[in-house]
């Protein structure tokens, strides 16, 4: 990834602490110390960089950057102990007493992904008290977390999306050091660490990096104003200043891989695409470190070439989320039809992404007006992340309502059997595996007023359009990020059934992606009014999932018959079974699924 003379930061070595900056609009910069009362010159190298060399400094040195007589914390600070506008500190990640030698992250055919945000997994909001709960998630069948955005931010409250020092971790979680014993403790649990990070944006309050180069661009613009700087003129070390970031996330704390937000908002018409060129960096440096590393990401568009392989036009990701599935279980579920929810709605459409990846494929969209999405086809299940619950389509409501509080209990746990049982690789938003009904609400911390006033009036115009009645919950009140934390007082039966399903994922090979050397599991899925039938085919065993998305009875005959693994909603019994001479009987949201030995495996007995 990035080398020595182009990684910016400060780093311990030798008789005290390089700092290295790349400011080429600078023609000088001064390193000050405030604890010593020092300042020292940096000398102006290549491509832009300014170094020094302070004996005295060391780690929690706190330091700034000095230009044109103004003090400005460092870009790539590794710690912001007084938030984004104070001193950055140096951190010596040496002291972190690692005890995961040798863990390497799961395939993409075993990742079962627990998406959680620091700041509201647990009341207290910080690494040391989410480590501890990291036991139970093993215990359930989590095999990693995905980490919300911990780049320092304004104030002590943020979904992560407002970072500005994306190098340091939260100092209101613990900081950097305390996030590297959450990845440790992560690993002695048998978890791998995703760490979602922004690269489309700066946050609105506390970005320094425009005052020493070209971060940002007007060529293009994203939904947060300039975009990210990368294929225009000073773009070469922008994309050495991202490189350099996931670097330091890797080699520092122990990270295993990444989801990467909103690419569709990174603007580039390089011949060498940014995305690209980053996700060969992290193969390189997995391949230095001795380590495997996963790399994913999140985009609107519905684009095979996030996956493809780099020789063959795409960018080289190991997985992409697919939100098509979400959209068409949520708008069948709750009949909401309004914004994107235009385009889904039939079971039919839950069919389709479930054989395809993706509903659309170059189909027109009524949301969009035009066509949209291209064939996932050649795209193989693991590759795609479902979910049924996530924290921008819990988040980004004006209530932040869960799944569960939408449209009852029965039809939450249909949605969630139904996401864990297909062969794609799962995303359990925080608190769905129990059941968890309080709200997750947007909410910040900006401490300039105007800013504040400016995101309340921002989302009370987004719901309007929405056509959301009511008034959206105060972002800025500490009461609305208190509201958001997980209640953790969850029925035994619902735990237990999250368990029982990523049990069977392990245990049934057409429940969870093939591995890259087997063929992939092939998928069936068919609709008789609002019954859904899904048969899955993987080179061990095939399974049948069968279940009513409504709340009237239903009858049909099944394709096949198999011996019973879950059965909800209903007086069967795992264990029981499913008879293709049968007229089945199903109740509201009766969920049903079934296994056989696949026609392969019973050859080859």
């Amino acid at each position: 990834m990035s080398t020595p003379a182009r990684t910016p930061g400060a780093r311990i070595g030798g008789d005290g602490v390089t700092f290295r900056l790349w400011a080429p609009q600078a023609n000088s910069v001064e390193l000050y110390l405030p604890d010593d009362n020092a300042v020292l010159p940096m000398e102006h190298g290549d491509h832009g960089y300014h170094t020094v060399h302070a004996p005295r400094a060391r780690a929690g040195s706190r330091y700034f950057f000095r230009r044109d007589g103004a003090d400005y914390p460092d870009p790539a600070s590794r710690f912001q102990p007084e938030g984004v506008h104070g001193p950055s500190q140096v951190v010596d990640f040496s002291t972190v007493p690692w005890t995961d030698r040798g863990f390497e992250p799961p395939s993409l055919s075993s990742l079962a992904i627990y998406e959680l945000h620091i700041g509201t997994f647990t009341p207290e909001g910080t690494f040391a008290a989410a480590a501890a709960r990291l036991p139970e998630l093993a215990e359930l069948g989590v095999t990693a977390v995905e980490v919300m955005p911990i780049a320092e931010f304004s104030g002590r409250r943020n979904w992560g999306y407002d970072g500005v020092a994306l190098y340091a971790a939260e100092s209101s979680y613990g900081g950097p050091l305390e996030f590297a014993r959450f990845v440790n403790t992560a690993h002695e649990a048998g978890i791998a660490v995703l760490l979602d990070v922004v690269f489309n944006h700066f946050g609105p309050e506390g970005n320094y990096s425009g005052q020493f180069g070209p971060y940002l661009t007007d060529r293009y613009h994203s939904p947060w104003g300039d975009a990210v700087n990368v294929d225009g003129p000073g773009s070469d070390e922008v994309r050495e200043f991202f490189h350099g970031c996931l670097r330091h996330w890797m080699e520092d704390c122990h990270v295993d891989g990444f989801r990467l937000d909103a690419i569709e908002q990174i603007h580039d018409e390089s011949a060498v695409p940014f995305l690209a060129q980053l996700t060969a960096r992290v193969e390189e440096y997995g391949r230095t470190a001795g380590k495997r590393h996963l790399v994913m990401a999140e985009s609107d568009l519905n684009d095979r070439r996030v996956v493809l392989p780099r020789d063959a036009g795409g960018f080289g990701m190991d997985a992409a989320w697919s939100d098509d599935f979400h959209h068409a279980v949520h708008a069948h579920l709750t009949g909401e039809r309004n914004g994107y929810y235009a385009d889904f709605g039939t079971p039919e459409l839950i069919a389709r992404a479930i054989e395809r990846g993706w509903c659309y494929a170059w189909d027109y969209s009524v949301a969009r007006d035009r066509h949209h999405s291209n064939d996932p086809s050649s795209v193989r299940t693991g590759a795609l992340v479902f979910c049924t619950q996530n924290h921008d389509q819990v988040g980004n409501r004006m209530l932040g309502e869960r799944l569960r509080t939408l449209v009852g209990s029965d039809a939450e746990r249909a949605a969630r059997a139904l996401l864990l049982l297909l062969p794609y690789v799962p995303l359990i938003f925080m608190g769905q595996e129990y059941g968890e009904e309080r709200p997750f609400l947007y909410f910040v911390d900006h401490r300039d007023e105007e800013l504040l006033r400016a995101t309340r009036d921002g989302r009370a115009r987004e719901f309007a359009a929405f056509h959301a009645a009511g008034t959206p919950p105060d972002p800025g009140a500490p009461e609305t990020r208190e509201r958001s934390v997980l209640e953790w007082s969850a029925p035994g039966e619902e735990l237990a059934l999250t368990r029982k399903l990523l049990s069977l994922r392990r245990q049934y090979d057409c429940f969870r992606p093939a591995p890259p050397d087997e063929p992939d599991v092939a998928r069936t899925a068919r609709c008789q009014g609002n019954t859904l039938v899904v048969r899955l085919d993987g080179t061990r065993s095939s399974g049948l999932i069968i279940t009513n998305l409504s709340d009237t009875a239903a009858v049909l005959t099944p394709p096949a018959t198999a011996s019973l693994v879950v059965a909800l909603a209903s007086g069967r019994e795992a264990g029981g079974r499913i008879r293709a001479t049968d007229q089945l009987r199903l109740g509201p949201y009766e969920f049903l699924a079934g296994v056989w030995p696949a026609r392969s495996a019973s050859s080859d007995r």
